[in-house]
Order: structure tokens, then sequence, then C-alpha cells
């Protein structure tokens, strides 16, 4: 235990493995000696020969102390362990100041799962730390996997031949390609593990009894219902059969192998199960059993406890507390879930964390006539995670447009990371609660919900409000293309129906034409040609039609018409057609059988036209995609270069404030302290506006002279520009600045401290930047403007750092009062790309320093040539580790 303190704990780390397994990783102990034996006695002799060029059949009480024994700084060994045993160990050795010797060794049985190249990852991020610029190894030249291992790390790597050997040189410089690398690899790994869980070529159900009502009997019921294609094996001690099925009365009787196993005994049984699970060879588990972390804090430690056990024996796990996973497609109809109705096979993704809900959710999406491709409840997410489905769903062809209700975010960094890159591609269109849920595996989120709305919205997230526009939203997005704008055309036979979709255009933000009114007697060719005229129209982008039937069961034809006419257009048509909410039967491409849960049903393709119950929802779903396709249309580029940006400066200034006694002494050792925010901006090309802080009459007029007229007197205290009557302009003269510094005094006391500074150009906009460093997201930028107003309203924007320069031109227009800085209402237009220039050089700063636990500029003038920073504060900590999504791979 003494050794194990000598490290930092984010130095171990649970990671999947490239073919979907997991794996323990963290440093090696004195206490290893006789895993690192018994690890050594099951290593081939070509292992053994590449390692130590030699043979060696067994290591010596000396070696074995020797390797065991390291000090965490100049030597490190990090170690893979699956269950209790121990499959692989890479160390260094430093040489030189620079440079350290790397080696590595992974069980034969284990080569080939990318245990290497993990612990490699993890490795150079140690050294790193340790201030090891490179690595260098001696290889064999018939040792091709470890070659392979090192010139695929995304690292610069040379490599000299001399005496039989290879020398490689790895720089462990982190670049764009390791990045990459890192991040395929991270990709790949857990999209596997997810592939593993939702197509199982059998599944083993746990706890499954013949008591009606049982949940082990339920899930049991359903995977036959759904005519799942492998064997089901129900598991219960006592029984012969279960639902007339072979019952056996432990996982490891049954005879063939097991996938997936289903999890339905009392809580405290479920760790021994795991463990049996583990054994057997079962690649994953659904914890169906509640009694976990939602029951309180015996029960979370049981969770912790249940999720350390699965992934230390390599496995994934759903669950605990969940309802279940699902998987339409015919090659696998799996039902493995509480609920006895699964919608029929479509294209949407559908990740659902709350258990209790998720039957209701299900049956909404069948009743809609919407189709799913898979299906995972988390509950209370101890392993599995949204993360992990997003991975997934990436790879799955048959996932076009992904669901998600959210009530907690692990690791919120790494989420909106994978959903920018994926709303590339595929939509995904998100429901987050409030707060987070008793039993949640979940970081408390510290940002108001505004600020989460913000940072989804750059990451191309469609956040709505409830489940039903969650559905709303999809449903549009699985069976209609993307508008190309926002401009939408109206058919409707009810003229007040139609005004009431132009009203609710409008304020959604669309730009809708007048609405066509065929009236109450139009039929099927009228409301054919009326529509084909809107979609011909290069001014329409979009259509809705609203059709309310004069007589009961006259829109087939008219159905049937729409259809006709807007296949093929390219344009997303919508329709509030008889009131009827989802895929309306009629309105529908292309039905055809597909096989749910104990029931045949029918899936709608592509070009189904959705009905909504009223053109206000219609207006709303369209809305939201509009926005979304608008962000998913700009091209997406990294942050932009900065030529005159000197982060070494910047890091060496960070290092010398946390090195100062105010620092160390007499402080909590995570409490920040201030650092010279004007010499910090420096670095990043920024400019602070000087000010001189004055005690006297006098001496205002004398900084007055020296910074030159006209003056600003104010406040000292930064805080004080969030206060009126704290600031007084345009002094000319000695007489009105000893005027101004008599009348503070006289309101403000004879000790305050107030600040001179030349009177900055006019006109201008004040506004506020600020950045934080956010546990759970990350280093965040925010925006607003300066006045009162705006404050008082939390008129504010966020964007996570680095900012491209997309984003900070969408952070400069997503407050409601960025019309100011566009010429509106009577204000000059101003130098909004000097801003946006200032906002990136801060996304930079941002990203690059962790340790800037705030920083401040306010306020920041934009005038009509450019922008002039008035005053900044900043502040930094030691972080207690590396960022949530920063680092080598890991599951968390």
């Amino acid at each position: 235990m003494q050794a194990q303190a000598q490290y930092p704990a984010h130095w171990e780390a649970d990671v999947v493995l490239a073919d979907g397994g997991t794996a323990h990783v963290r440093p090696i102990r004195p206490a290893d000696a006789d895993r690192l034996r018994s690890f050594y006695s099951r290593l081939s002799d070509e292992s053994i020969y590449f390692r130590f060029f030699g043979p060696r059949p067994r290591l010596s009480d000396k070696e074995v102390a020797w390797f065991t024994t390291v000090d965490y700084v100049d030597r490190v060994a990090l170690i893979a362990t699956i269950g209790t045993e121990m499959v692989a160990v890479i160390r260094y050795d430093r040489v030189e100041p620079g440079e350290a010797e790397v080696a590595f060794l992974v069980e034969d049985a284990h080569q080939g799962r990318g245990v290497a190249s993990v612990l490699l990852e993890h490795l150079a991020a140690t050294a790193r730390e340790r201030g090891i610029e490179r690595f260098v190894a001696d290889v064999l030249p018939a040792n091709m996997k470890m070659m392979g291992v090192l010139r695929q790390a995304g690292y610069t790597a040379e490599s000299s031949f001399a005496d039989g050997v290879v020398r490689m040189t790895l720089d462990l410089t982190p670049t764009e390609t390791s990045a990459e690398v890192t991040a395929s690899r991270e990709h790949r790994a857990e999209a596997r593990s997810i592939a593993r869980l939702l197509t199982p070529g059998s599944v083993a159900v746990i706890g499954a009894s013949r008591e009606p009502g049982g949940v082990g009997q339920a899930v049991l019921r359903n995977l036959l219902a759904a005519d799942f294609t492998g064997p089901v094996y129900p598991v219960h001690r006592e029984v012969r059969a279960v639902a007339g099925v072979r019952a056996y009365p432990s996982v490891s009787a049954i005879d063939d192998t097991v996938d997936l196993a289903v999890v339905a005994v009392p809580a405290e049984s479920v760790a021994d199960v795991v463990k049996e699970c583990a054994e057997k060879g079962v690649h994953g588990l659904v914890v169906v059993s509640s009694g976990f972390g939602e029951t309180g804090e015996q029960g979370r430690a049981r969770q912790d406890e249940l999720a350390r056990i699965a992934r230390a024996y390599g496995l994934r796990m759903v669950g605990p507390n969940c309802l279940g996973i699902a998987n339409t497609d015919p090659a696998v109809r799996l039902n493995a879930t509480l609920a006895a109705t699964v919608p029929g096979r479509g294209r949407v993704g559908f990740f659902s964390q709350s258990g209790a809900l998720g039957t209701a959710l299900l049956q909404r999406v069948a009743q809609r006539g919407m189709g799913i491709s898979s299906f995972v409840s988390a509950g209370n997410r101890a392993d599995v995670s949204g993360n992990d489905l997003l991975q997934y769903w990436e790879e799955d062809d048959a996932t076009e447009v992904i669901l998600l209700y959210l009530e907690s975010l692990g690791n919120p960094r790494k989420f909106t990371r994978l959903a920018r890159r994926i709303s590339r591609s595929k939509p995904i269109v998100v429901v987050k609660s409030g707060g987070t849920p008793a039993g949640h595996s979940a970081r408390e989120l510290r940002l108001p919900d505004s600020a989460i709305s913000s940072l989804f919205e750059q990451a191309g997230l469609i956040r709505v409000d409830d489940l039903i526009q969650l559905f709303d939203v999809g449903q549009l997005l699985a069976y209609q293309p993307l508008p190309a704008g926002p401009r939408v055309g109206l058919v409707t036979n009810s003229d007040a129906l139609g005004l009431l979709a132009a009203d609710a255009c409008v304020a959604a933000g669309l730009s809708p034409r007048p609405p066509a009114n065929l009236g109450a007697s139009a039929g099927a060719a009228e409301f054919g040609a009326a529509l084909a005229g809107q979609l011909a129209s290069e001014e329409v982008d979009a259509a809705i039609v609203i059709y309310t039937p004069p007589i009961p069961g006259a829109g087939e034809e008219v159905a049937a018409e729409l259809l006709r006419v807007s296949e093929e257009c390219g344009k997303p048509v919508l329709a509030t057609f008889e009131g009827h909410l989802g895929m309306h039967p009629a309105l529908r491409v292309g039905a055809t059988p597909s096989r749910g849960s104990g029931a045949a049903r029918v899936t709608p393709s592509r070009g189904s036209i959705p009905s909504y119950a009223a053109p206000e929802e219609a207006v709303r779903a369209l809305a939201h995609v509009a926005r979304y396709a608008a962000w998913r249309s700009r091209p997406m580029a990294p942050p932009p270069e900065l030529d005159d940006v000197d982060t070494a400066r910047a890091r060496d200034l960070v290092t010398r404030a946390l090195a100062t006694p105010q620092a160390v002494d007499g402080r909590p050792e995570e409490e920040a302290v201030d650092v010279d925010a004007a010499e910090l901006l420096s670095c990043y090309g920024l400019d602070v506006w000087s000010a001189e802080v004055v005690r006297s009459p006098d001496e205002a007029v004398e900084a007055a002279r020296r910074l030159g007229w006209p003056v600003v007197l104010k406040v000292a205290d930064p805080d004080a520009s969030r206060r009126a009557g704290t600031v007084r302009l345009g002094l000319e003269s000695p007489d009105s600045v000893r005027h101004a510094y008599t009348e503070f005094a006289g309101r403000l006391g004879e000790g305050v401290e107030l600040a001179v500074q030349r009177m900055a150009p006019q006109p201008a906009v004040p506004t506020v930047v600020g950045v934080v460093e956010d546990p759970a997201f990350g280093p965040i930028v925010s925006f607003g403007l300066g006045e009162v107003t705006a404050r008082l309203l939390l008129d504010q924007g966020f964007r996570l750092a680095p900012l491209t320069g997309e984003d900070a031109a969408a952070l400069v227009r997503s407050v409601r009062a960025a019309p100011l800085l566009f010429g509106e209402y009577g204000y000059p237009p101003v130098a909004v790309d000097a801003l946006e220039d200032l906002l990136v050089r801060v996304g930079r700063l941002a990203g690059d320093l962790p340790e800037v636990a705030r920083l401040d500029l306010d306020q920041v003038l934009v005038g009509e040539s450019g922008v002039i920073v008035l005053g900044a504060r900043a502040t930094v900590r030691t972080p207690p580790g590396p960022r949530l999504d920063g680092g080598p791979r890991r599951l968390s």
C-alpha cells in the first residue's frame, strides 16, 4: 500500500481492448511478485527470446524484485490485468534526462488484442508527466509485432540497425496523427464491445423462475416470443425447465458457449454470478436486478464493486437496474428486455437511461409506427453508457438516426467530442432531464442548463424539451431528407390552421410562404397539384400539408397523391393528416411486415410522410431539423493556426505562479491563486488596456497626464463593472478628475481604491468574455454583452475550447443581444471579426492551459475598427489529473 500511494490515481484505468473485451491498467507493485512469476510461466519461448534476446526459463528472485520494485519516476512499469491474472507488462527506465528505454511483454494467449498498444499509450502519458521526451527500444529484426506496435502509435519514429539489433526512437510529443490513432482505436474497440452485446449467438437468463410476474421469467418469455435466432438457456438452481425450455443449475453447467447473460437475481448475489460468467467466457452482461445505487450509499458501494468486477474480468455490462437491450436485425431478433412490445425493424437507434420509462417509451415508438434498429436501457449506467452506444451506432449501417434519453452524463467532454463527429453523418436527438437520479455513475454538472444547451448546439446535437418532441423530430429525420434552408411552403384546406402554421413558423425562426388554402372541398388532385407547385419552387425548402377531412375516411386518395408527389423531390414533406400522430398508415411507403416481439408489424420505408397531431408540432419538429441541417452544411475546420502564440512562455508564467508562497503556504491544494492576466494574455497576442491604481485626487491627475486625455476613473475592484455608478467617462481636465475622485470617496469612503484608464475610442459595444475550467466538460469560453441588462438576464453563450473560427462566429451570434453588434437598433456596426479573433485566442489559451481555473475579460469594448480589453483577471490551480477526455484511452 505504501508503494501504491507513490503514483497518481489517474495512472490506473479500465480500458477496452481491440476485440471489445476489457482489462485493467495500473502500475506494478512489489506485491505483484507472484503474479509476475505466474505470468512469466505462461509465456512461450519465442516471446521470452524476443524480450531478453536469449532463453530465460525462469526469473530469479532478484530479477522479480527488480521488475516489481520501481520508483514511479525514473523507473515505471504498467501491467494489464484480467480478473486476478497479469496478462501484459510494459516498462521504461530513464537512461538520460529526456530519454528512457522501453520494453513490453504480452502473454501469448492475449497477443493480437491490442493490449500492447493501449499500454504504450498509458506509459507514454506517464513518461511525459515525468519529463521524458523520447522512448528508445532495441528490437530483434524478427520481432515484427513489437516494431509494428511502436511504428503504429502515431508518434514520430526513427530506426537504425547495428549489431543485429534495430534501435527505434519515438518522439513522445503528441501529434495530430497520434491523437487520431488513439481516437480511432478507442472508436473501434468500444464499437466492438457493444456489437458483442447486441449480436450474441446465445443468451443465458440467470434467475429465470417459474413464478408468473418474475423479472427473469419476463425476459425469458420476451426472448422466446421475439424468436431469438440462437439458443436460450434459463438458469435456475432448482427447477428443470422454465417456460418449456430446459433449465440449468448454473452458467457453468451449460454445455455450449454463452455470449450474453441476463442477470435477474437478488442484488447481493450478482457479484458471484458475474465471476461465474467470467469463468464461463461470457462476453457481456445485462443486469436487470435492482437494489444498487438507487437504494442509497450501501447500494452504491455494491454497484461500484459490481462494475469493478465486470471490467476486471473483461466483461461489458448494461445496468444494473435497467430494462434491457434489443436488436431488431432479422439475423438476431433479440428482445432481452422486460418490455413485451418492441417496435419493428427501423433505422433509429434508441438509448434510454431510465428503466422505469423504457417500456412506455418503446410503446410510444411502436404506436407511432416507427421502427428501431436497436435499443439499450442503461439503468444506473455503471458501465455501458451513451458514449459507448454512439461509437457503435456510428459504425452500424442499419442505424441512420440516434435518439437519446439522458438523465446524467458520465464523461460530458467525450460525449460532445463524439457527438460533434457523428452528427456530421447521423443526426442525434437528445432529451436531457434536469439533475442526476440517485444511483447513476455520473459526474455532477455545475454548469447552468443554458450552458449545456449551448455546448450541445456546438456539437450538432438536436436538443429537444420532452419525449414527444424526441419522437416528433426522430420520425422526420428517419423518413424524410434534410431541408436546404428555412423556407416553408404550406398547403391546407383550413384557413385557420394555415394561419396558425404560418405564425408558428415565424416564431420558430422559419420563413413561411403565404398558405395555399384549397378549401374544404379539395380532393386528391387539388392537394397533389398544390404540393407539387410548392416543392417545385426555388423559394421552398420544405413543405407542410394540413389535411382535415370533410368526411371521415376520405383521406386515402389524398394520402396516395401526397406520397406520389413527394417521391424523389429531395425536399422534406410533413403533414398534419386527420390529426394522426406518428407514421399514418396511408402515408407509409413500402410498408412491409417486420418481425417483433410476438407479433408481426409493418414499418415504413424512407419517403413516408410523418404526421403530427397539430400544425404547431410539425413546425416545431421542422425547425429543429432545419437548424441541424444548417449546422451540418457548414464546413468542419480545425482551430485556426496562430503564429504569434507563445505557449511555452504562458506555461512558465503559470508554473511560476503556482510555485509562489501564495500558492503553497496555508492554502488548500485545490484553491486557485492569482496570476498576471495581462502578461498571460500577451502570450496569446492580446493586450490589456493599461490602468493605474490611485489613492488620492493628485495621484489621479498625475496618472491621467501620463496616460493621456481624456480618461476614465473607475472603482479598481475587478467586480465593480457589474454594478452601476462605478465608472466616470470622458474626463478631460484635472478639475473633472478631482471632482470625480471626491464624489467616489464621499460615496464609497476615503480608503477606496480607484483606477485611471485612458478613454477608449467611441462608439463601442461593451462585452464580457470568460473562461472556466469545468471539472466535467473541461475548458469553456463564455461570451455576453457587458450592459447591466444583459448581465441581469444572464444573456450568455458558451462553447468548448479550443474554438474554431465557426465556433467563435456562432458564439457571438448565440446571445439575444447580438444584433447590437451588427448595426441594428441605431447602433453602428462594429468589428465583429476582431471580436471573433479574440475569442479564438482566448479559446486557444483555455485549451492549452488546464491550470487556468478562471479568466475574466471584463470589459472588452468592440469598436468600429477593433477590440480593446479594458480589464482582465486570471486565477490558476494545479489540476487533479488529466482532463476527462484527455490522455490515453480509458473507460469513464
